[in-house]
C-alpha cells in the first residue's frame, strides 16, 4: 500500500519570497519567506495543503569597513535563491547600512553580568551513578569517617544538581539534616566535605522558594565564619611562606612548600567561591543581606580581592557591586582599602571581570570622597585607556564624568588622552543625537581653562560650531558657552562666530538654544569687537527691551539678557544707544520685580555700573532716574557681591555727582554709626551736657568736641575720611535730623569699624525718604 502510494501521489513545495530586513544585533540580513506545501493526487488535483510562514538568517561574517558592497550583494543574490534578482538595489541598501551601523552600546550595558555558573570540581568525581532511590545509603555514609562522608555528600550533590530532584530531597528532613551536622561539626577537618556539602545547600539557594530552608539549619552564618576562618588561614599560608622564602638558602624547601602551598589555594578559592555564591543568592532579600552586613561581609570581600583567581574576583566583585547600592554598605567600601584594591584590577584581559569592576566604581563613584580616592588611584588615565574600548566606553565615561564633576580634577583631564578621544566621538556621532553622557562629560571639561584650549586646537571650535548651529542642540551650545569663559588668545577664536550667534536670537529657535547663544555672547568681552554694528545689524536692541519685562519669558532667559546688556555697555556708543531706547527704567522695573533673586539683583546692578563709566548713559542715570536710590538701598545687603557693586557703582556716582555723593556719604555715616545715633536719640540729654556720661559722672564729649573727634566717625570705602576732613553741611544735616529715614534703622550690636553690625538687617523697604511716595520691599533670605 504504502509502495502503491507514493507511485500515486506527488508532494510539492512552493516557495514566495516575503520581506528583507536586517537583522537587529548581527552582521545578517534577515529574509521572511512562505513554504507551500500540496500533495496532489494521481490525476494532478491538490489532495492536501498548508503554509508555513519561515525566515533564513544569511550571517555575512566578511563584511566589514573595507567590503566592497556591490561585490558581497551581487554574491548574496546569486547564492540565495529567496531574493529575487531585481531586489539587488536593496540588498546593497541594506548591506551599506550593515557595514555603517554603529553596536549598541546601551544594549551592551544592560546586559547583566553573572558569575559564571559553578563548575564541577576535583573531588567531584564518581565511579558510580547516583541513584535518589538510594538516598537512605547516602545517608548512612554521612556516619562514618572523614572519606565515606565526602563520598556521601557527593552523591547527595549529584542528585542535587539536577534541580528535579530538589523537590524530593527537600522532603527528606533526615538527609538535610544529616548534612547540616556534618558541616557543623567537620569544616575544619576536610575541605573537600565543607566544599561538597555546601555545594548541596547552593544548589538550593539558586531558588528563592528554597531559601527559607537554607535559613532553618543556618547555613548562611556558618558559611559566613568558614568563609572568616579560611581567609585567616590564608594570611598564616602567605607568612610561612615568605619566612622560609628567606630561611632557605638553596630554596628546594621553598619551592616544596610553593607547591604544597598552590595546592591548598585551589581547594581553598574553591570553598570560597560556593560558599560567597550561596550568601550571593540569600541576598535577594534584604534583611538577610542586612544580617551578613552586621557580620561584617563587606570587610571579607574587600579581604578576598588580594586573590589571584579570576573567577573567584567576578564573584566577589559582583557581590560587591550588588552590596554598593546601599548607603551602609558604601560606607563600609570607603573606610577600606576598596578602591584600590579595584583600581588594580582596570584594567585587566578577563571581560567580564573587568565590566563588574567598572560598575562598582560607578556606583561608588557617586561619593566624592570615593572619587577622589579614584583619582589618587590613577585610575583616571586607566580609565580614558578604556575610551578606546567599545564595550567599556559607556560605563567608563560615566565614572570619569563624576570625576570632572569635581573642580580639583578637571585640570587632570588635560594631561591625558582624554580631550582629543571625546572631540573624536562627538564628531563621529554625525548628525545623530550624542549620547547624554558624552555631551555632559564634555560640558564638564569645558569648564577648565587649559581643556578648553585643548579643544580649540585645529578645527576645534569650527567644527563644534558648525554641529551646534546646524543641529541647534543647546547642550553643544552649553560646551562652547563654557569654553568662551575663559581668558586667553583662543577667545579671540569667536570673533567669526558672533554674527553667527546673533543671527540665532531673533529667530524662533528653541528656548534652551537660545539662552546658550546668548550666554557665550555675553562671555565675548573683547575689546576689538564691534557691539554697536552688531547690535544694529541683528536689531537686537528691541528683543532686549522686550525680554526684560517681568513673565515675558522664562527667567533663565531674561536673565541671560540682562547679562548680556552688561556686556554690551562696556562699549560707549553701545551704552547711549540702550538708555535712549529706555532700557534703564525697564530694569529697574525688573529690579523690583525680581528683588528676591539675588542673581537677578546682581546683574542688574552690574548693568547700572557699566553704564556709570560713560558720560552720556552716566547722566541719564544720575538725573533721569531713581537708580542711584535702589543702590543705596542695597548698599547693605546680605549679599557680599552685591555689596561690593552697590558700592562701586555709588563711588562712581559721588565722584561726579555732588549731591548724590552727599547723600550716599549721609547714608554711609548713618549705617556705621546707627547705634549711636539711636543712643542719642532716645537718651533724655542734659542741656549743659548732650551726650552720654562716663562711669564716674563726668561727660566724656562736651558740647561741641565731636568735631575734633573724628575717631568717631568711622571711614566706609574711603568715602568719610578718618582725618575729620568731613563737610560742614553734613553736620548740619545731621543736626536736622535728616540723616533719619521715616522707618528708623534697626540694629543690635555696635560696628565694628570696618562697614558691618553684629545682626545684618534685610533690604531696607524705602529708599530712605529719597523716595518717600514709592516703597519697595527688598527683604529676602536667599544667599549669593
Amino acid at each position: 500500500m504504502t509502495q502503491l502510494l507514493k507511485k500515486t501521489c506527488f508532494f510539492v513545495k512552493k516557495y514566495k519570497g516575503g520581506s528583507l530586513d536586517v537583522h537587529p544585533t548581527e552582521k545578517a540580513l534577515v529574509v521572511q519567506y512562505e513554504v507551500e506545501a500540496t500533495i496532489l493526487g494521481e490525476t494532478g488535483d491538490p489532495m492536501l495543503g498548508e503554509r508555513k510562514e519561515c525566515q533564513k538568517i544569511i550571517r555575512l561574517k566578511s563584511l566589514n569597513s573595507n567590503t566592497d558592497i556591490a561585490s558581497l550583494a551581487r554574491k548574496v543574490v546569486e547564492e540565495c535563491r529567496l531574493i529575487s534578482p531585481s531586489r539587488l538595489p536593496e540588498v546593497e541598501q541594506l548591506l551599506f547600512y550593515l557595514q555603517n551601523r554603529k553596536k549598541s552600546a546601551e544594549k551592551k550595558e544592560k546586559k547583566q553580568i553573572k558569575p559564571r555558573d559553578l563548575t564541577p570540581f576535583e573531588g567531584m568525581e564518581l565511579d558510580e551513578e547516583a541513584n535518589i532511590n538510594s538516598i537512605d545509603d547516602y545517608v548512612e555514609l554521612l556516619y562514618e569517617d572523614i572519606p565515606e562522608k565526602i563520598r556521601g555528600a557527593t552523591l547527595i550533590l549529584h542528585l542535587a544538581r539536577n534541580p528535579d530532584n530538589l523537590e524530593e530531597l527537600l522532603q527528606n528532613e533526615t538527609a538535610l539534616g544529616a548534612l547540616a551536622r556534618v558541616l557543623r561539626e567537620d569544616w575544619k577537618q576536610s575541605v573537600d566535605l565543607a566544599t561538597t556539602i555546601i555545594y548541596v545547600f547552593f544548589c538550593f539557594s539558586s531558588f528563592s522558594q528554597f531559601h527559607g530552608l537554607i535559613t532553618h539549619y543556618k547555613i548562611g552564618a556558618l558559611c559566613m565564619s568558614i568563609i572568616e576562618h579560611e581567609l585567616k588561614r590564608y594570611d598564616l599560608w602567605q607568612d610561612e611562606l615568605q619566612k622560609k622564602k628567606k630561611a632557605d638558602i638553596l630554596s628546594k624547601e621553598y619551592e616544596k612548600a610553593l607547591k604544597k602551598y598552590h595546592g591548598l589555594l585551589t581547594k581553598q578559592e574553591q570553598l570560597l567561591r560556593v560558599a560567597l555564591y550561596l550568601l550571593l543568592n540569600l541576598s535577594e532579600d534584604t534583611r538577610t543581606e542586612l544580617k551578613m552586613r552586621n557580620k561584617n561581609i563587606v570587610h571579607l570581600l574587600v579581604k578576598t580581592l588580594d586573590r589571584d583567581s579570576e573567577e573567584l574576583l567576578v564573584l566577589v566583585v559582583s557581590f560587591l557591586k550588588k552590596l554598593s547600592i546601599f548607603l551602609e554598605n558604601k560606607n563600609d567600601m570607603a573606610e577600606i582599602d576598596t578602591v584600590e584594591k579595584l583600581a588594580k584590577l582596570v584594567p585587566c584581559e578577563h571581560e567580564d571581570l573587568l565590566n563588574v569592576t567598572l560598575r562598582l566604581l560607578l556606583n561608588l563613584s557617586f561619593d566624592t570622597g570615593l572619587c577622589s580616592k579614584m583619582v589618587h588611584a590613577d585610575l583616571l588615565p586607566k580609565l580614558t585607556s578604556l575610551l578606546e574600548d567599545e564595550a567599556q566606553r559607556q560605563i567608563a565615561m560615566c565614572i570619569l564624568y563624576h570625576i570632572s564633576m569635581d573642580d580639583r580634577f578637571k585640570s587632570m583631564f588635560a594631561y591625558t588622552d582624554c580631550i582629543p578621544q571625546v572631540m573624536k566621538m562627538l564628531f563621529d556621532c554625525g548628525e545623530e543625537r550624542f549620547d547624554a553622557e558624552l555631551i555632559s562629560f564634555c560640558i564638564n571639561l569645558a569648564a577648565n581653562k587649559r581643556n578648553a584650549q585643548i579643544m580649540c586646537e585645529g578645527n576645534g571650535l569650527k567644527m563644534l560650531m558648525k554641529r551646534a548651529l546646524k543641529l541647534k542642540d543647546p547642550l553643544m551650545m552649553k560646551m562652547i558657552r563654557n569654553i568662551s569663559q575663559h581668558d586667553g588668545p583662543f577667545k579671540n577664536l569667536f570673533i567669526d562666530y558672533v554674527g553667527d550667534l546673533a543671527a540665532q536670537i531673533g529667530l524662533k529657535e528653541e528656548e534652551e538654544f537660545v539662552i546658550e547663544c546668548l550666554g557665550t555672547l555675553s562671555n565675548l568681552t573683547i575689546p576689538d569687537l564691534d557691539w554697536e554694528l552688531v547690535l544694529k545689524e541683528y536689531n537686537l536692541v528691541p528683543y532686549l527691551k522686550d525680554h526684560l519685562k517681568p513673565g515675558s519669558a522664562e527667567d533663565d532667559l531674561i536673565l541671560e539678557v540682562v547679562i548680556m546688556i552688561g556686556t554690551v555697555s562696556m562699549d560707549d556708543s553701545c551704552a547711549v544707544m540702550l538708555a535712549k531706547s529706555g532700557i534703564i527704567p525697564a530694569l529697574i522695573e525688573l529690579l523690583n520685580a525680581q528683588q528676591e533673586d539675588d542673581e537677578f539683583v546682581c546683574q542688574i546692578v552690574y548693568v547700572f555700573y557699566q553704564m556709570v563709566f560713560h558720560q552720556a548713559t552716566r547722566d541719564v542715570i544720575i538725573k533721569e532716574t531713581q537708580a542711584p536710590a535702589y543702590l543705596i538701598d542695597l548698599m547693605h545687603d546680605k549679599n557680599a557681591e552685591i555689596r561690593k557693586v552697590c558700592d562701586n557703582t555709588l563711588d562712581i556716582i559721588a565722584e561726579y555727582d555732588v549731591e548724590w555723593g552727599k547723600k550716599i556719604q549721609s547714608e554711609k555715616f548713618r549705617w556705621h554709626n546707627s547705634q549711636w545715633l539711636e543712643m542719642v536719640e532716645n537718651r533724655q540729654m542734659d542741656e549743659a551736657e548732650p551726650f552720654m556720661y562716663g562711669d564716674d559722672g563726668e561727660p566724656f564729649l562736651q558740647n561741641g568736641d565731636i568735631l575734633e573727634r573724628p575717631d568717631l566717625f568711622y571711614s566706609a570705602d574711603g568715602i568719610i575720611p578718618a582725618d575729620g576732613a568731613i563737610s560742614p553741611e553734613f553736620f548740619t544735616d545731621f543736626q536736622n535730623g535728616d540723616l533719619l529715614g521715616p522707618q528708623g534703622f534697626p540694629s543690635s550690636s555696635l560696628t565694628d569699624g570696618y562697614g558691618q553690625t553684629g545682626v545684618t538687617p534685610a533690604r531696607p523697604a524705602t529708599a530712605y525718604g529719597f523716595r518717600p511716595d514709592e516703597q519697595f520691599y527688598y527683604g529676602y533670605t536667599a544667599s549669593w
